[in-house]
């Protein structure tokens, strides 16, 4: 029997038979593993046809219809009176929702919008296919197209000498964030009401599973202005290596993200959810004491940080008008939800020296406590390095990191969240489950049973419970 040909239908090439069109389609690096699921997602994003639809009714109010069949009127569950679902096969039996509404207005743009508004549009569709006679007016081409987020350069600044200049590259963090808002990807995908959801309808466990169910959501969500959308920004870094016995280069990533997106989504790399915005300097400083030129890097990390999410803390303080995939605009503050990081990292962060807990003011002598010890919060570190600025001076390199050892702090004088509104190093720093997690273990400085991992540190949180004895 002779083979029918076949072609890829992301790509277009052609093949002997549909064997060969499925095993190409199944390699990672081919590109084209991913068009069924973009199919998917898009077919979910347009608007259904109801041109040729006889079961389409176009009355919703027609007492004939029963309008628990439509999603958005009552997402598929039956609603008992006093807020529960009664489906037997869901642990969420009864949900709170935030008491205030959320806040809408039709007046935002989409990503076609966007497009449709570009002023070259009509010219690059007229000029289709396109003929370059020149190098030079390939370039002027090039620069008709939307740009995009666009990357920015500083060279910092630094007290005390290094071998190479501290240079940092970063994009707008405010722009990531409306770019992940706004990306059509994610019109189904999007979490934007705080709620507590429990595992019975008289409400004595609650269950925490999208991070909007969390306490920490709603306690934010009823600082914010009425009607205003709570944008959970989860941030991740970790330094790199990226060669190694060949020039031993590193890069210190910064990506960003945000906590709405629902989980599912969010934890496929295909999705795109994180954004790389930031390229942190790594640097040799010129001193002849290797603790001070740790110090001194760590410090240069929370300068490089204040720089790049300046307009997040300004957003996080007054608001800022984003867009959702609908084209709805939202006023929106973005808190800090989540910093990601391993271990080392999080407690330089957190200003804290070594064998200290970044999210409690134990030491490693203390970590087997059989009780809880005090969460280190904003302001008592805040206050700590208040108490080292005024026996030493900042710039006095060794003098003020002897006096900030005293608090188990690591030198840093001027942390990067130390006017974000809202953050609180000992909520935003996630476990990390590569060190911190097992199958099941008692963590006395923390008081949690761990039931059940996340896939991701971010998701850890919301898996537990948090006893009541």
């Amino acid at each position: 029997m002779a083979l029918v040909p076949s072609h890829c239908p992301s790509c277009g090439k052609q093949f002997k038979d549909h064997t060969s069109v499925a095993r190409h389609m199944s390699q990672p690096r081919s590109g084209c593993n991913s068009w069924l699921d973009d199919l998917i997602q898009l077919n979910s994003i347009l608007p259904p046809s109801t041109e040729h639809d006889p079961m389409v009714v176009d009355d919703i109010n027609d007492p004939q219809v029963d309008a628990s069949s439509y999603d958005f009127w009552s997402q598929g569950e039956d609603l008992d009176s006093e807020g529960g679902t009664r489906d037997e096969d869901s642990e969420v039996k009864a949900t709170d929702y935030f008491p205030e509404p959320l806040l809408a207005f039709e007046e935002g743009y989409t990503f076609l919008s966007l497009f449709d508004a570009d002023k070259n549009r009509l010219e690059m569709i007229d000029d289709l296919p396109l003929s370059f006679h020149s190098a030079k007016e390939l370039r002027g081409r090039a620069e008709s197209l939307p740009s995009g987020l666009r990357w920015k350069s500083q060279v910092i600044q630094t007290l005390h000498p290094t071998k190479s200049p501290a240079v940092l590259y970063w994009r707008d963090p405010l722009e990531c964030i409306a770019t992940i808002f706004n990306h059509p990807l994610f019109c189904n995908c999007l979490d934007y009401t705080s709620r507590k959801e429990y595992s019975t309808t008289q409400r004595h466990s609650q269950i925490y599973t999208e991070w909007m169910t969390g306490d920490h959501a709603w306690e934010m969500q009823s600082a914010l202005p009425r009607g205003a959308t709570l944008l959970g920004t989860i941030l991740s870094s970790d330094k790199t290596c990226i060669t190694a016995l060949s020039g031993d280069r590193v890069a210190h990533p910064l990506l960003i993200s945000l906590a709405n997106i629902y989980m599912t989504t969010r934890l496929k790399s295909s999705s795109n959810a994180f954004l790389l915005t930031a390229l942190l300097p790594v640097t040799k400083f010129v001193h002849k004491n290797k603790r001070m030129r740790g110090v001194l890097q760590d410090r240069l990390v929370h300068n490089c940080l204040n720089i790049v999410l300046e307009l997040l803390k300004l957003a996080a303080r007054n608001g800022v008008m984003m867009s959702d995939p609908m084209g709805r605009s939202h006023y929106c503050f973005t808190m800090l939800a989540s910093y990601i990081a391993d271990t080392p990292e999080a407690m330089m962060l957190a200003c804290v020296g070594g064998k200290t807990s970044p999210v409690t003011i134990a030491m490693y002598k203390q970590f087997r406590d059989p009780f809880q010890h005090e969460p280190r919060t904003r302001a008592k570190t805040l206050e700590q390095l208040k108490i080292v600025r005024s026996r030493a001076c900042p710039d006095d390199l060794e003098a003020f990191f002897r006096e900030a050892q005293k608090f188990r702090l690591n030198g840093v004088d001027e942390p990067f969240w130390w006017d974000w509104l809202l953050a609180e190093p000992s909520r935003f720093f996630t476990p990390e489950s590569l060190h911190h997690i097992h199958k099941e273990f008692w963590d006395h400085d923390a008081q949690w049973i761990i039931l059940a991992v996340g896939k991701s540190e971010i998701d850890f949180r919301f898996s537990i419970i948090q006893p009541t004895t």
